[in-house]
């Protein structure tokens, strides 16, 4: 994997940023993870990189102050130039109406954030190997 491959994170806690810094770290990852605190923070950034370089893989919190994450991923979902970057939920939320609306709001795959940090660690394992190494994408004409 080039180190030009980027992760977005949509995630209001500065904590759980944290968490998830550190557990993608501990697994290798070498490219860059990018963290935007809400929806309208996150389609700024998109808009801003989408021209030179957007992220591989953007990883959505469901429940952010303010607004739902299901809306920011179906604004994401909406807007054709950034539609095609897979978009996978990462909740505590293991409601199944969350789950069912957030399909349905066009997300790539929906994820409960475990309790536990080895739990974490293997989890990001576990998401980056999957869709930045072994996932194709519309985007493969720069593949990471």
């Amino acid at each position: 994997m080039p180190s030009s491959c980027s992760i977005l994170l949509i995630d209001d806690s500065p904590g759980e940023c944290e968490l998830f810094r550190q557990a993608l770290t501990q697994t290798g990852y070498k490219g860059r993870l990018d963290i935007v605190e809400g929806g309208q923070a996150a389609m700024a950034y998109l808009h801003e990189h989408v021209q030179h370089e957007e992220p591989a893989l953007i990883l959505l919190d469901l429940k952010l102050r303010g607004e739902r994450g299901v809306d920011v991923l179906k604004r994401i979902k909406q807007e054709a130039r950034v539609a095609h970057i897979p978009v996978v939920i990462l909740t505590s939320s293991d409601d199944t109406a969350d789950v069912r609306a957030c399909y349905s709001g066009g997300a790539n795959g929906y994820v409960v954030k475990p309790g536990q940090f080895d739990d974490l660690v293997t989890l990001s394992l576990h998401l980056w190997k999957f869709w930045l190494e072994h996932n194709c994408t519309q985007r493969m004409a720069a593949p990471c």
